[in-house]
């Protein structure tokens, strides 16, 4: 029998969840203890919290509080995009959603003064299980029909979320729907220039001027996660049931064919072009797995959505998702993330800006 009592119990099985000690970047963890005693709680510093090695983008810890584990999140080294890392708005997000959609994990702590750990931060629940990225895992074996339903529960978990009443969690006035669609081409087409100066490539503008001319009538404005994949939500480990949905930093309202996009960007299929392949997100070109349009299919039934419009959404997605590792790349050139991984960004986020182009032009799905 398996025991997930805890992250460290399931290191048996699942050894890659942290950095190895030493690796990682380090915190002042003297100087959050004196920061948490002062509200109240007791951190144990008896051994270094370890850091978790999933993620291109916050940092997250696994500290011991008040005899409890817990995790601690953070922002990245480093020039932060607009909008992206804001522990400020997903604590206000996190530290009332449970009530409403309980695979939120509850936020218990919220810390603005960069002046502690050089940034803001945030402490909220700790749910360990297993957290799946671009491939399978190898501790047993995931059977064919085991990643049907698996796929299947990834979309009505989206589903689920999208129904939850923002009202009755206190966040009806998070986020700005009215516009949101026009300021997500603007904003993300800005960010690729930010990132690439006077080498922006030229498919940049092509997309951002194909997307204004096509912004459509927005769905009814719901709750949005806004990075919603496969390795933010943490699996029961025998089941592969949500025991949580993470990372909640870009958090808002809005239409949700934007978190349907998202998801979709992400799903790869076995024929997809490379860099689909190399983006290696989720493990969906596997056998077993829905295709994309099974996905749209489950959703619309789902939701009642109407979906007459989604090729806009879909560009729109790959367009954010191109744009993000042009981001990604420049950091890695600007010598602020020394991870090799990091030195293959700038083709694959040229290959997703080609392939953004040839969904617009009706050349792929």
């Amino acid at each position: 029998m398996i025991n997930l009592s805890s992250q460290r119990a399931l290191d048996q099985f699942i050894p890659s969840a942290f950095h190895p000690i030493g690796q990682g970047h380090p915190q002042d963890w003297q100087a959050l203890r004196i920061h948490l005693n002062q509200h109240g709680f007791d951190l144990d510093v008896s051994e270094s919290p370890r850091q978790f090695s999933s993620g291109f983008g916050n940092l997250n810890y696994l500290i011991m509080m008040n005899g409890q584990e817990w995790v601690l999140r953070r922002p990245p080294p480093g020039n932060i995009p607009p909008g992206a890392n804001d522990m400020s708005r997903e604590f206000s997000i996190l530290k009332n959603l449970w009530q409403a959609f309980p695979l939120a994990p509850k936020a218990i702590h919220f810390c603005g003064d960069a002046a502690v750990l050089g940034a803001p931060f945030l402490i909220l629940e700790y749910r360990p299980g297993l957290v799946i990225g671009g491939s399978l895992p190898g501790f047993r074996e995931i059977a064919v029909e085991e990643r049907a339903s698996l796929g299947r529960r990834i979309v009505e978990l989206l589903g689920d979320l999208h129904s939850v009443d923002a009202d009755s969690v206190g966040l009806s006035a998070l986020g700005r729907p009215e516009g949101m669609l026009s300021r997500m081409v603007e904003g993300w087409e800005k960010r690729a220039h930010l990132a690439c100066g006077p080498d922006t490539p030229m498919g940049i503008s092509r997309t951002a001027n194909w997307l204004r001319k096509r912004i459509p009538i927005p769905q009814p404005a719901c709750l949005l996660h806004s990075d919603f994949k496969l390795d933010n939500i943490i699996l029961d480990p025998a089941s592969l049931e949500p025991r949580a949905l993470i990372d909640w930093d870009m958090g808002t309202r809005g239409d949700p064919l934007v978190d349907l996009a998202t998801l979709l960007s992400y799903w790869s299929e076995s024929g997809d072009p490379e860099a689909m392949q190399q983006l290696g997100q989720m493990p969906t070109a596997q056998a077993g797995f829905p295709t994309r349009v099974d996905v749209l299919e489950m959703y619309a039934k789902r939701t009642g959505a109407d979906l007459s419009s989604f090729k806009f959404y879909r560009v729109l997605g790959m367009f954010k998702l191109s744009v993000v590792f042009m981001q990604l790349d420049a950091k890695y050139r600007r010598g602020e993330v020394a991870d090799e991984k990091y030195k293959t960004f700038g083709p694959l986020s040229a290959g997703l800006l080609d392939l953004t182009q040839a969904i617009a032009s009706g050349a792929f799905h």
